[in-house]
């Protein structure tokens, strides 16, 4: 840990809050002094404070302690480069649609890396009346599953629950093209362009 670089960042992000150093120092009983001395780095606040601190600034506790913000870079934005993660703990699927620090159930998760479906593992795609309608033959078993199939377009993207003791079935508007995007328990991340 970096003091002036965690020091430098706090006096950064409580001038962005419009904050003085006694205001600061009320919200977190603690003196102006204490947190003057950790904006010129020669004090550091004691690890039970960067909670409160990462509350009252809106940030993540890590990137105190780190004393950096990375900010991402304005995505234009194509939703075929969804992020999706999921946690094991609980089953939770988050999605975002650039670098982001994502954790559940206590743990920090990383995006899942998607691998081309071989041609046997592929989702069956119809069209039926204008629609299309995804199926799979894929084991639907409480060992086994798949969790969710996710079509992403350019500018669009819609998620579809799948669970345990449900047969794989899910249907969206049909699209000129996209790509289908699910979750197997087993099998990992997995996708399949449509056109």
């Amino acid at each position: 840990m970096n003091y002036e670089k965690t020091g430098s960042l706090i006096k950064q992000l409580r001038t962005e809050k419009k904050l003085t150093q006694k205001q600061l120092a009320e919200r977190l009983g603690v003196s102006d002094k204490a947190v003057s001395k950790w904006e010129t780095g020669k004090g550091f606040p004691d690890i039970s404070i960067f909670s409160a601190l990462a509350d009252i600034f809106g940030a993540d506790v890590e990137n105190l302690l780190m004393g950096s913000i990375n900010k991402n870079e304005k995505d234009i934005g194509n939703m075929k480069r969804m992020k999706f993660y999921v946690c094991e703990d609980c089953g939770n699927i988050i999605t975002a649609t650039s670098e982001a620090a994502i954790s559940c159930c206590g743990k920090k998760l990383s995006p899942l890396t998607p691998r081309a479906a071989e041609e046997n593992e592929k989702l069956t795609v119809e069209n039926i009346d204008g629609n299309l309608y995804i199926s799979s033959p894929h084991p639907m078993t409480k060992e086994h599953y798949i969790s969710f199939v996710a079509y992403c377009g350019d500018s669009s993207a819609m998620i579809f629950k799948q669970y345990p003791e449900w047969n794989l079935q899910a249907t969206l508007p049909l699209f000129r093209m996209g790509k289908l995007v699910w979750y197997c328990n087993k099998c990992g991340l997995l996708y399949q362009n449509i056109r």
